[in-house]
């Protein structure tokens, strides 16, 4: 059934139940009324028409004050019955008075604006919670929250503290709206009135792993979120630092070598969690937190978060999957957009000879160089965007990543920014010949270099 905002939909004795001798106004799901509620509006023009038409009541002093269509006061001792009555208040903020003029309670009504899917629960907090609260009923949200409570109502008052609501479900889109961001100064009363929020969510695209992956698998189980004291740069994050830096940030994803794709989704993950993700000693509860992270098209953005820690407001990620490295972009503690030089990246791929091989090794050199060609003593070595020769023991790997520092790498007086011809060597000793293939470093990543070694038939060493 709706939400009714026309006082005939309503009945005394049904739908509503009149308690004189208590001073109560009850509501009951039955009849024309479902958990969708009654706009206080339609209930306070129902109750003016029982007391004008109703004898018995008008006895009494009238229980409802309006204020607006949407704000209004419960006076002379009338109170709603129970918290069953106030879950079912729509579109309204109240107060509740006794007899005494003293002020009992009073009510904020918080309205959504936006898809929320009908099973799915938003939730709020106020500034200084350290905890969520659950909204009553799924869906959008139109429903009274509480803002204070004398004494023997809860002892608390919330009215000047900054209110933010919340969606976030697995595997959808979240989203948060906040007092400030509707209007409401900061330090300023929240009102017994109705306030909308724009608050939405839709199929989150980037999301595929479970809860139960995330939370028990690798690479996931290795990351963490830092909220740190003091700003970090770039300098030291990074083995190669961002283009035109150093900048600060004051947050630190850890990706453990994970995708762009993993470490957004245990970034989202962790931003539900009712529990710690600050990785060092201070306690973040991850539901209460900013968002971190958000996909534009393929790239992976971080934002500008709160940081009550101070070390900033900037979010860097760090130890991500090479091939990702031109898909990430950084605000840093200024609320400037940050991005590496571009770094091509690929895999060296040996063959089964060369797996098999527990001496194989591999280098990878310029064909062309200023400072010597490959196959001379002055031959250059390739550098990887950390400015680490690219060269190792194949240790039984069928794929070995690289990444190239394409628009900063100068080695041997090479140009910035154009395509790199190399030479890729390998050699084994039991089971793989030597091997040459030749390749070209482009500005991509997903780039892929074969050594197909023959199988040694020769070698000998009793």
């Amino acid at each position: 059934m709706a939400k009714l905002n026309d006082p005939d939909d309503l009945n005394q004795g049904t739908e509503v139940v009149i308690n004189t001798t208590a001073k109560t106004i009850q509501l009951v799901t039955t009849g024309n009324l479902s958990d969708d509620g009654v706009t206080g509006q339609c209930l306070y023009s129902f109750l003016k028409e029982e007391w004008n038409s109703d004898a018995s009541l008008i006895k009494f002093v009238f229980p409802m004050e309006t204020v607006t269509p949407e704000s209004f006061e419960w006076v002379k001792g009338w109170l709603p019955a129970d918290d069953t009555t106030r879950n079912l208040l729509r579109e309204c903020g109240w107060r509740e008075i006794n007899n005494s003029g003293v002020l009992l309670r009073e009510y904020l009504g918080v309205v959504t604006l936006g898809n929320i899917d009908s099973a799915d629960t938003a939730y709020y907090a106020f500034e200084n919670d350290t905890a969520v609260t659950n909204f009553d009923f799924s869906g959008t949200v139109d429903q009274g929250i509480q803002t204070y409570g004398n004494a023997a109502n809860g002892n608390f008052d919330k009215r000047t503290e900054e209110l933010t609501v919340y969606i976030r479900v697995q595997g959808k889109t979240y989203d948060s709206s906040t007092s400030v961001s509707i209007g409401v100064a900061s330090g300023n009363e929240l009102g017994y009135i109705a306030r909308r929020f724009p608050l939405t969510e839709s199929a989150d695209l980037n999301i595929s792993a479970s809860d139960a992956t995330i939370a028990a698998n690798t690479p996931y189980t290795g990351m963490d979120i830092t909220y740190h004291s003091s700003a970090q740069s770039s300098s030291t994050l990074f083995g190669s630092d961002l283009a035109g830096g150093p900048y600060n940030f004051g947050i630190v994803i850890d990706g453990n070598g994970g995708t762009k794709q993993e470490i957004y989704e245990f970034v989202q993950w962790s931003l539900r969690q009712p529990s710690d993700i600050d990785a060092d000693s201070d306690v973040k509860v991850g539901l209460l937190q900013d968002a971190l992270l958000a996909f534009t098209g393929a790239r992976l953005d971080s934002l500008s978060s709160t940081n009550a820690d101070g070390g900033g407001d900037g979010v860097a990620i760090t130890s991500f999957d090479s091939n990702d490295t031109n898909s990430l972009q950084m605000t840093d503690n200024t609320g400037s957009d940050r991005a590496f030089p571009f770094v091509s990246a690929g895999s060296i791929l040996p063959n089964a000879n060369l797996q098999n091989d527990s001496a194989a090794v591999y280098r990878m050199f310029f064909a062309t160089n200023p400072s010597g060609d490959f196959d001379s003593s002055t031959s250059v070595t390739v550098e990887d965007n950390s400015g680490t020769a690219i060269s190792g023991s194949i240790g039984g790997a069928s794929s070995i990543g690289f990444d190239f520092d394409y628009d900063g790498n100068v080695q041997g007086g090479r140009t910035a920014g154009t395509d790199a011809d190399i030479v890729l060597v390998a050699i084994g000793e039991d089971t793989a010949q030597y091997v040459l293939a030749t390749g070209t470093i482009t500005r991509a990543s997903g780039l892929s270099f074969p050594l197909t070694a023959s199988l040694e038939r020769g070698y000998n060493n009793p």
